[in-house]
């Protein structure tokens, strides 16, 4: 009996060397709660962001500098970029933000109804009858 899952190649040489058929390995991960990986995630993001905005800070004041002192249109250009850089940082920043909440929200259970508009009733003709003559 050949397993399925193996190549050619594994099953020869399994045969050739008279090992038994074992099935394929499977890695089993540990289970992570959702709230914890995603909590976790996102202080690692929000940290790494503070690191880049904190860099590009720094970056931008040398390459102005450098745009001043050298005056060349190349190094002006450069600065520009970097600045729209750092914009997108700081959107990126506030736009992780957002979906940690959006992502809390939507784990939350949602909300029952607190009022119900339509009733059934359930029974035979006399019996609705019967009800509706008892409330008059």
């Amino acid at each position: 009996m050949m397993n399925e899952n193996k190549t050619k190649f594994e099953q020869s040489v399994e045969e050739a060397l008279g090992l038994p058929i074992s099935p394929p390995m499977v890695e089993v991960l540990p289970a992570v709660e959702v709230n914890e990986d995603i909590d976790s995630d996102f202080s690692v993001a929000r940290k790494n962001l503070h690191n880049i905005i904190n860099k590009g800070t720094d970056a931008l004041e040398e390459a102005l500098l450098v745009a001043k002192t050298s005056e060349h249109p190349r190094a002006f250009e450069v600065v520009g970029q970097l600045i729209k850089t750092m914009v997108d940082a700081n959107k990126d920043l506030l736009d992780i933000q957002k979906k940690l909440k959006d992502l809390k929200k939507s784990d939350e259970p949602k909300d029952q109804p607190q009022n119900v508009t339509n009733a059934l009733f359930v029974g035979n003709a006399a019996e609705l009858q019967a009800l509706i003559n008892g409330r008059k």
